[in-house]
């Protein structure tokens, strides 16, 4: 008895640890390193294409895609931003298939900065868990300026 006292006193000088808190400073961690200039030189090392038929029924309207976001015309830090909070919410939501709309580039011979950079924020961990694939969009969904994703289902990863 006069042990767990002694150990009960021990412990309640300890302070309690501290509510958590989301971690900001992370976050803006993640999003200054993806949001800087991808090496194209580097393969992206993430990409998992769409199976034929799946990419056919979308492009088709037989498959439905279940929500979309249009970043183009958005600077990179914003547009990381709401990429990953739209994903974040369809996953929760259950969807399996959206359109991420980037554009395509403004200036002649230049890619756009979106187009280049979302496929690679695809294999950054806080996107890695959410996506399963990603492909080009067809032309009547934006073509190049746009990309077909499948969202991994709950609980797991479909890579």
């Amino acid at each position: 008895m006069e042990d767990l006292m002694a150990f009960e006193d021990a412990f309640a000088e300890l302070e309690k640890p501290p509510e958590p808190k989301a971690n900001i400073s992370a976050t803006k961690a993640a999003l200054e390193s993806s949001t800087a200039k991808p090496d194209a030189k580097k393969p992206s090392g993430f990409h998992h294409p769409f199976e034929r038929p799946v990419k056919r029924k979308l492009s088709r309207g037989k498959l439905k895609l279940e929500a979309r976001i249009d970043l183009h015309g958005m600077i990179q830090s914003e547009a990381h931003g709401m990429l990953l909070g739209f994903l974040i919410r369809a996953h929760e939501r259950g969807l399996r298939h959206v359109l991420i709309i980037t554009g395509k580039g403004s200036s002649m011979g230049s890619e756009g900065a979106l187009k280049r950079a979302v496929p690679l924020w695809f294999s950054k961990p806080e996107f890695r868990y959410l996506i399963s694939s990603h492909e080009v969009a067809a032309q009547h969904h934006g073509g190049e300026g746009a990309l077909y994703v499948r969202l991994s289902r709950h609980g797991r990863e479909d890579v």
